[in-house]
C-alpha cells in the first residue's frame, strides 16, 4: 500500500496511490509504505529517484547500520515501533529515509516510511495532523511527530499495565490464593513483564533515534528544543518501567510464597496425620507378636476391643494435643 501525505492549510491529507500517474498530482511531505510491492518500489523509484534498499528491514542492531547518513545528503534512520495488542503485543521495524534536497519540495523536503504493517502511531499522528492546524510544517517534523507520538503511546501503554498490575495486586493481597488463582496470576504478571520489557525496548531505540537527529544538525532550534523535550519524556518512561519491573517482581514473590504456603499445608497435614499414626501402629506391632499377654488372660474375649479403643485413644490423645497448639490450622 502507498499512501503519500500534503499539507493544505496547515493540515495533513492522505492520499491513497494506485498509479504512477497519481504522484505526480501531488507534492506530498510524507510517503508511506506498507508493505509494499514490487510495483510500488518501482514507482518510487521512478517518479523521487529513491531505491529502496533491499536490507532496509534487517534487524540490525548495530547504530552504524541503524542511523547513517549518505553521501547524497539522505538520512536513513531504522526505528522500532510498540504494538501493545493485548493478544500479541509485538514491535514492527520502519525504515525512515529522510531525503532534504528533493527537487519538489525543496524546503520541505520528503520522508519515505517502509514497513510491513499497520502502526497504531502512524494512526495517532493521521488523526491529529488533520485536526490540528500548523502541527507540522516539513518532513522533520512529521518524523519528531512519530517520535513523540510514540513515547505518549509508549506512556499510555504503561498506565495500561499499572492497571492490570493493581487487579492482580488486589487479587494476591486478600490472602487467599488458591493455586488455580496463583496459576492465573503468575501467567497475568508474566504477561505485563514481556510488556514492560518491549516498551522499554522500544523506548531506549526512540531515543537513539532522536538523538541521532540532534547530531545530525538537521533540526532548527524549536524542533531541537522539541526532540530535547521528547528525550526527558522518555527519561521519566525510564523511570517508571523500573518502578513496574520492582513491582512485578514483588507479586511475582508474593504469589510465589502463597504457592509454599498452600504447599506447607499439606506437608503439614501428612505429617500430623503420620505422627498421629505411629502410637496405633506401635500398639499394634506389640500385640501383633506371635506371644501370650497376661492381659489377654484376663480379658478373655474382650482383649480385641481393649486393642481397637487403645489404638484409637493413642491416636486421638496426639490429634487433641496438636489441635490445642494450633498446629491443625
Amino acid at each position: 500500500m502507498l499512501n503519500i501525505f500534503t499539507l493544505a492549510n496547515g493540515r495533513l491529507f492522505q492520499e491513497e496511490i494506485e498509479s504512477l500517474e497519481e504522484l505526480s498530482r501531488f507534492q506530498p511531505i510524507w510517503v508511506d509504505l506498507e508493505s509494499p510491492t514490487l510495483e510500488e518500489k518501482r514507482w518510487v523509484k521512478q517518479y523521487y529517484g529513491l531505491s529502496i534498499p533491499e536490507d532496509a528491514m534487517d534487524e540490525d542492531i548495530e547504530e552504524s547500520a541503524r542511523f547513517y547518513e549518505e553521501d547524497n545528503g539522505e538520512l536513513h534512520i531504522r526505528s522500532d515501533f510498540l504494538i501493545a495488542d493485548a493478544e500479541e503485543p509485538r514491535t514492527v521495524r520502519v525504515a525512515f529515509i529522510l531525503n532534504l534536497m528533493n527537487d519538489a519540495l525543496k524546503s520541505k523536503g520528503v520522508l519515505f516510511s517502509i514497513h510491513d504493517e499497520d502502526v497504531p502511531v502512524f494512526r495517532l499522528l493521521r488523526l491529529r495532523a488533520r485536526r490540528a492546524p500548523g502541527l507540522i510544517e516539513d518532513a522533520k517534523e512529521v518524523l519528531l511527530k512519530l517520535f513523540d507520538a510514540d513515547a505518549e503511546y509508549s506512556a499510555d501503554t504503561l498506565e495500561g499495565i499499572y492497571d492490570e498490575l493493581e487487579k492482580v495486586s488486589t487479587q494476591v493481597l486478600a490472602g487467599d490464593v488458591t493455586d488455580a488463582l496463583a496459576g492465573e496470576v503468575l501467567g497475568a504478571i508474566a504477561r505485563q513483564e514481556d510488556l514492560n520489557g518491549r516498551i522499554r525496548r522500544n523506548v531506549m531505540d526512540t531515543r537513539r533515534a532522536v538523538s541521532f537527529m540532534m547530531r545530525s544538525r538537521m533540526l532548527n532550534a524549536g524542533q531541537f528544543e522539541e526532540a530535547r523535550q521528547i528525550l526527558r519524556d522518555i527519561e521519566s518512561l525510564d523511570n517508571h518501567t523500573a518502578f513496574l519491573f520492582d513491582k512485578i517482581n514483588f507479586l511475582m514473590d508474593a504469589t510465589v510464597g502463597f504457592i509454599n504456603i498452600n504447599q506447607n499445608k499439606i506437608i503439614k497435614i501428612f505429617s500430623v496425620a503420620s505422627v498421629a499414626l505411629l502410637p496405633p501402629t506401635l500398639i499394634a506391632s506389640i500385640y501383633g507378636m506371635n506371644l501370650s499377654f497376661p492381659e489377654f488372660q484376663v480379658l478373655g474375649s474382650a482383649a480385641y476391643p481393649y486393642v481397637l479403643v487403645l489404638m484409637v485413644a493413642s491416636a486421638l490423645v496426639p490429634m487433641w494435643y496438636f489441635r490445642k497448639r494450633g498446629w491443625l490450622k
